[in-house]
Order: structure tokens, then C-alpha cells, then sequence
């Protein structure tokens, strides 16, 4: 009977757990053993296999699957308290993507690792004020809170709940992960808020050993593991402040006196044959499927490798393949069963580059501007004959004499999302949860290709003879670009706004933004088009408050705001400068 259910476990096989249990529940004296017993012990081994890198994560997942089945059918048996626990946690753990951000994907997969491992998950959710978090910190006297985020502003947001730690006494540990979090931002910035351990997470892989670590019985090992950690985080910073002051950096008047010199003259920008807005209320999902690209969907599941080449890696190929089956299988069903619906919203309107900023004007008389798309230029110091890159250098400056173009897009593929989430949670199913919201994020990012392709092809048709594999599409062997506001050659994210009001995007595909710019639905792409040939994707880098100050006067915003918005590429401590 334990060995069933440690097979189960493992082989995160549900089939016969209901009759497993309740054989196991016969034989023990109460029904807390079952879950004490022989179910940790099978946990106990997927953890020490996970650590080994013996199981990856979709195997965890579906152990998790197992487990939270089989406590579930005990529940009725347990006393409420120990049922809502699975038993006599190891500690217990909030987590919460933060506010302002609606990204939960990898939290949810450090939740589900995390309780293999027999720790209590808070999940607050997303979006979640830092009031409401630490008040659920101190009502479930939580031993650890964990914070996610996605989007650049999330950063900040982390920062300030950090102070507010410090500022409300709290002791306990601070776990930062997300997509754009790092170790050096959190050694740089979170840590020197709050006095109580602070440590980034890089995935979910570590967590456990993280948490292990910090919670330990052992006084001793904890106190090494603390100042080993803080130790390394002022070695960062340190470190850090020595590369800023190697650094060289351009005043912005150099930077701009160092601009990409595009030969206009000669250039003939193409006129849109379809100008104006265009909007596809529900695009046909199938349409969407050979576009994805599959390299990030394993990426998201922590499975290292290019499709399909990861299937020939003889570490995870084996895994990769079933995870790729699985997917495809549930794809189908989301496709054929329309359990979401795509939306999609784009515009082409004239334009020229006035400065850094790109005007968008109401019509070809280019009489009156309808908005004014606000850029930044890079300003470390460039090798000879390198040019200090902003996005409108793509786009002809008004005294070129040439009427150019500029397009803007938002695209989801997340609505209706929710209800099939819900219903595989409900079921105790996270794989499949997981794997909904991952797939969903891979259609978004499809309909961002497919459109832009008939972008350039159809509706602006300045490559009407284009003809490209999706891998070649994905290698972005094409003309034009589409960078995308809080992306690295244009971070800023409320440039959104100026998008949102531009394309009228919630009317007309329900899409909304966050007070922090993030996207809801999550599985949601938006950017600009620029069609020159020599437009390409740059990272903006760091930039000096001399920019800064150009850039709030230009938008019309404080100093202190433009600064917030800006801060994880300052170049420069506004706290230290004020």
C-alpha cells in the first residue's frame, strides 16, 4: 500500500488514489498518519529527486497533483485546523504577486514545489496591495513571505513592501522571484530596506533548499546561511558601485549628437495600404498554433533547451517530449473547444520623429498631432562609429520632408481564461491550471507574430512578397521591428497609456492596464511597428539624470515620478542625489 502510494507520488499517476487512500486510512490509527506517513515519505523522495535533477518540474506538478487529491479525499476524516495544513507543516510560507501586476505563473510553481515539501502555502493572489499582505502575514503568523512579479514597476513595488517590513518590525525572511527580478536588483535595492534576511530566488528548483535553510531547526546553520547571504549581497553592491563609476556615460546632448544617421534623402518611406485602425473581435484560434513558439514554453517549466532540439537532450529530452505531448493534447482541446478568444486591435498612422519622440499625426495633411510617443537613447560611452540608439532614429525626422508611418497593436488571447483555471484548481489539478495559463501566453505571443507578419505583408505591405518558416520568424528575419513598452529599448511602461487611448484598446478588445501598466488579460503582447529597413532591437541601458530630467519635462511629469518609473535603468541613486 505505501509503495502504491509512493509510486503514485512519483509517477504522479491519480488514477486509483481515492481507493489507496482509503486502504491506507484502514490501516492507521488516525487519518493525519496517512498524510504524516506514508504520503510525505513518497514527497520526500520527488523532493530528493527534484534536488538530484533526477525529476524535473512537470513530474513535480503532477506529484503535487497527487498529493493535494489524495489530502483532499482525507479531508472529511481530519480535524479542519491539520486538514487545511496536510498535516504538521515544516513552516509556512505567503506568497503574492504583488500590486499592480497580474503575473502568477512561476509563483504558482514555487507554491505547488513548496507544498510538495510539506510547507503551508498563503496564496494572496495578484495584485496584491502591501498593506494586505503583510496584515495576512501577521493574522496567519506566517514564518516566510515570498513576493513575484513580472513587469519592470513590480521592482519598486517590492522595494516599497521591503520598507514597510522595516517600518512595521517585522523579522521574518523576504523571497523575491519573478521574470525581471535579480540578484543583483535585490542585493542593490531590496535588501538594504529591510534589516530581516532578504534573498532572490531564481526559480523553483532552489526554493526549497532556500526555505529549508532559513527555517531550520539548527540556530547555528540558519545564523550562517543569513550572514553568508548578506555577506554576498554588500559584495554585489560593492561591486557594483565600482562598475558605475568605470563606466562612461554621454550627456544627453553628446548622445543625441551621436544618433543612428539614416540617409532619408534616399529613402522612400512606405505608405500603409490599410492606414487606420483595424480591430479582430475574435480571431481564429487555429490560425494561431503553427506560429507559437515552443522555446519559452519549456523555458517556463524550467526545462532548458531550443525546440525541438531539446528533445534529443539526454537530460531532459524524455521529459520535454511528454510535457510537449501533454500540451499539445490540451491545446487541442482549447482550440477546438474555443475556451479562449483572441483579440487584436492595431493601427498605421502617419508620423515623423520630432527629437527622441515620434509625433503621430491625425491624418496625411499632418495638420495636428494625435499623440506624441516619448523615447530614450542610450548613453554609455559607444566604441567608434557606434551609434547611441533611440527608437525614433527609425522613423523620418519632420524637416526630412518625408511623410512616414508609425503602427501601434495590442493583442490577447486570455479572454475567458479564468473559468477553466478555476475549474482544473478546483480539481486540485495545477498541471493543467499551469499548463493553461502557459499556453494561453504562447497564443498571445502567436497572434503578436501573425499579425505583424500581416501587418507587413497586407495592411502596411511594404513586404507584400514576403514568405518566411516560423523559424525564421522567430529568428525575426524580417523587415521592421515591434518593440514592446517595458522592453529594453523602451522600459518605460505608461508609454501604454499613450497606446491604449491611441487604439482605443479596452472598447475594443477588453483588455485593461493595471495602475502599475501590466496587461489583464496576463496573456497579452503590445508594441509599436516601425518598418525600416535598418530598424532593429537594441537595449537601452543605463541613463544619466540629465535624460531623465529632459524626459519628465517631456511627458509632463516630476522629477520623482519620472524617476520611480525609470528606476531600475538610472544610472544614479535618486535617494543619494536628492
Amino acid at each position: 500500500m505505501a509503495q502504491r502510494l509512493a509510486h503514485a507520488l512519483i509517477k504522479g499517476i491519480t488514477d486509483y488514489i481515492d481507493e489507496d487512500v482509503e486502504e491506507a486510512r484502514q490501516h492507521y490509527s488516525a487519518p493525519i498518519e496517512v498524510i504524516e506517513g506514508p504520503l510525505m515519505d513518497g514527497m520526500n523522495v520527488v523532493g530528493d529527486l527534484f534536488g538530484e535533477g533526477k525529476m524535473f518540474l512537470p513530474q513535480v506538478v503532477k506529484s503535487a497533483r497527487v498529493m493535494k487529491k489524495a489530502v483532499n479525499y482525507l479531508t472529511p476524516y481530519i480535524e479542519a485546523a491539520k486538514a487545511a495544513g496536510g498535516g504538521s507543516a515544516k513552516g509556512r510560507i505567503l506568497m503574492a504577486t504583488v500590486k499592480g501586476d497580474v503575473h502568477d505563473i512561476g509563483k504558482n510553481i514555487v507554491g505547488v514545489v513548496l507544498g510538495c515539501n510539506n510547507y503551508d502555502i498563503i496564496d494572496m493572489g495578484v495584485m496584491t496591495p502591501a498593506d494586505r499582505i503583510l496584515d495576512a502575514a501577521i493574522d496567519h503568523q506566517v514564518d516566510v513571505i515570498g513576493l513575484s512579479g513580472l513587469i519592470t514597476p513590480s521592482l519598486d513595488e517590492m522595494v516599497h513592501v521591503a520598507r514597510e517590513m522595516e517600518r512595521r518590525g517585522f523579522k521574518i525572511p523576504l523571497l523575491i522571484g519573478g521574470a525581471t527580478t535579480s540578484k543583483t536588483h535585490t542585493a542593490v535595492k531590496i535588501e538594504p530596506q529591510y534589516s530581516g534576511p532578504v534573498i532572490h530566488v531564481l526559480d523553483a528548483s532552489r526554493s526549497v533548499a532556500v526555505v529549508s535553510s532559513l527555517l531550520s531547526a539548527d540556530t547555528h546553520s540558519r545564523s550562517n546561511f543569513i550572514l553568508d547571504i548578506k555577506t554576498d549581497y554588500a559584495r554585489i553592491r560593492e561591486h557594483r558601485a565600482r562598475r558605475q563609476t568605470e563606466k562612461s556615460f554621454l550627456t544627453l546632448e553628446q548622445a543625441r549628437d551621436n544618433r543612428l544617421q539614416l540617409d532619408w534623402a534616399q529613402f522612400e518611406p512606405p505608405k500603409p495600404a490599410h492606414p487606420g485602425v483595424t480591430a479582430f473581435e475574435d480571431y481564429p484560434l487555429d490560425e494561431l498554433v503553427d506560429y507559437i513558439d515552443w522555446t519559452p514554453f519549456f523555458s517556463s517549466w524550467q526545462l532548458a533547451g531550443k525546440f525541438p532540439a531539446i528533445f534529443d537532450d539526454a537530460i531532459v529530452g524524455k521529459e520535454a517530449k511528454k510535457l510537449y505531448d501533454d500540451a499539445r493534447s490540451l491545446l487541442r482541446r482549447i482550440v477546438n473547444e474555443k475556451w479562449l478568444t483572441a483579440r487584436a486591435v492595431f493601427g498605421l498612422f502617419p508620423a515623423n520623429s520630432a527629437g527622441d519622440d515620434i509625433e503621430i499625426y491625425g491624418d496625411d495633411s499632418r495638420s495636428a498631432v494625435r499623440a506624441t510617443l516619448h523615447h530614450l537613447r542610450q548613453q554609455v560611452q559607444k566604441t567608434a562609429g557606434q551609434p547611441n540608439y533611440c527608437l525614433s532614429d527609425f522613423v523620418a525626422p519632420k524637416d526630412s520632408g518625408k511623410a512616414d508611418y508609425v503602427g501601434a497593436f495590442a493583442v490577447t488571447a486570455g479572454i475567458g481564461i479564468e473559468k477553466w483555471v478555476e475549474q482544473f484548481e478546483s480539481d486540485h489539478d495545477d498541471y493543467h491550471a499551469i499548463m493553461t495559463k502557459a499556453l494561453a501566453d504562447r497564443l498571445a505571443e502567436a497572434m503578436a507574430e501573425r499579425l505583424h507578419e500581416r501587418v507587413r505583408r497586407e495592411f502596411w505591405a511594404y513586404a507584400d512578397d514576403e514568405h518566411l518558416a516560423n523559424e525564421s520568424l522567430i529568428d525575426e528575419q524580417y523587415q521592421g521591428i515591434r518593440p514592446a513598452p517595458g522592453y529594453p529599448a523602451c522600459p518605460e511602461h505608461t508609454e501604454k497609456r499613450t497606446l491604449w487611448k491611441l487604439l482605443d484598446v479596452e472598447a475594443r478588445t477588453g483588455m485593461i492596464l493595471t495602475e502599475s501598466f501590466a496587461m489583464y488579460p496576463a496573456a497579452s503582447v503590445s508594441g509599436w511597428y516601425l518598418a525600416h529597413p535598418k530598424a532593429a532591437y537594441f537595449g537601452l541601458g543605463q541613463i544619466s539624470k540629465d535624460q531623465v530630467a529632459d524626459y519628465a519635462k517631456r511627458k509632463g511629469m516630476n522629477l520623482p515620478t519620472a524617476e520611480r518609473w525609470l528606476a531600475p535603468v538610472l544610472n544614479y541613486d535618486p535617494v543619494t542625489e536628492a
